[in-house]
């Protein structure tokens, strides 16, 4: 393992890509039902570069297309934050979004529970303290 440089000027956590298939189909879902805004819509690469974003947040989530061998159907890892897990939960539900059965809740950790995108991507839905 080599040494890192004497000093790393990491400020924050600024994108966090989700493989999708249909950037369409994604940009519609990340947008219209989990109501995020576009940063980003550009041309990119012979294709297209998209972020979204809650209001107000500095880190951004890719809508990056899903390269040939890349899986989709991953877990992301995303976390999203929401003031009310149960609502949410409820309303995902309704919007016929792929969710978890029931939001979790344990002693002393925050209530929250899981959903699928339209490729299969699992994201996260966890309520603020």
């Amino acid at each position: 393992m080599t040494s890192a440089p004497s000093r790393i000027r990491i400020t924050e956590i600024r994108t966090a890509a989700v493989p999708v298939t249909d950037q369409d189909r994604a940009l519609a879902f990340y947008g219209d039902l989990l109501g995020l805004e576009t940063r980003v819509d550009a041309p990119f690469g012979g294709g297209r570069w998209i972020e979204v974003a809650p209001a107000g947040a500095t880190t951004t989530v890719a809508l990056a297309p899903a390269q040939e061998g890349t899986p989709v159907g991953v877990d992301t890892g995303v976390r999203f934050t929401t003031e009310d897990a149960a609502a949410d939960h409820q309303a995902l539900a309704a919007a016929g979004v792929d969710v978890d059965a029931e939001v979790l809740r344990f002693p002393g950790v925050p209530p929250m529970f899981s959903f699928r995108d339209p490729d299969g991507n699992t994201l996260y839905m966890v309520q603020r303290l």
